[in-house]
């Protein structure tokens, strides 16, 4: 009887999550719609922007879907820091200043010195002198911290192999192409606009 009422319960919750996200998604779309009639745009590029907007709203779900499972496998911080891609852009990059990886994310500075600091404390990264600024030390993995990465980066690939099964690599390849090419677009309007004092970066740092 337990194990009926908790299936029940389960089946339940994912019916209503299922639910839930495509009345979501329908009541986007007629947004959108309604949006397109309101501002008279033609049939072809109307339904174009609604396509993009929709894209950009996957994306953005996709985001936080893949936060929630870095947090569980170790990739991100309890607290949303992302471990794995701070570690990544040392491994790629090199040395680098927090304000500079702050700003690759982008997020705030004291974000970035937080996590910096945890990953420290852990033995993954050191700071080291800093030769052209002798205030802002430079990050440097430390011998721990790229076991660490090779380590996050074969768990990533091994995640990545058991999703996406039926589709092409030509068509994962192109979907690469399409969301970068948006995400750059979308940094240029972003650094043109002013900053606003109700909203924060600290939920745009990518994994």
């Amino acid at each position: 009887m337990l194990l009926r009422n908790t299936t029940t319960k389960v089946s339940y919750q994912l019916t209503t999550k299922v639910s839930t996200t495509k009345v979501m998604r329908s009541a986007e779309r007629m947004a959108m719609v309604s949006a397109r009639q309101r501002t008279g745009a033609g049939s072809i590029d109307g339904s174009k922007a609604e396509a993009i907007a929709e894209l950009m709203l996957e994306v953005a779900q996709c985001f936080f879907r893949i936060r929630a499972m870095g947090q569980k496998t170790g990739f991100i911080t309890s607290w949303g820091g992302g471990a794995f891609g701070f570690i990544r852009s040392l491994a790629l990059l090199g040395p680098l200043t927090v304000p500079q990886i702050a700003q690759m994310r982008p997020t705030s500075r004291q974000r970035m010195q937080r996590l910096a600091d945890e990953l420290a404390a852990e033995g993954l990264v050191e700071f080291i002198d800093n030769p052209r600024h002798r205030r802002s030390k430079l990050v440097r993995l430390t011998r721990k911290g790229n076991a660490r990465y090779r380590e996050l980066s074969a768990r990533f690939l091994e995640i990545a192999s058991t999703m996406g099964a039926d589709l092409s690599e030509a068509d994962i390849r192109k979907t690469i192409e399409i969301v970068r090419r948006l995400s750059d677009e979308t940094k240029g309007r972003s650094e043109r606009l002013p900053r606003s004092a109700t909203l924060t970066a600290s939920d745009a740092e990518a994994l």
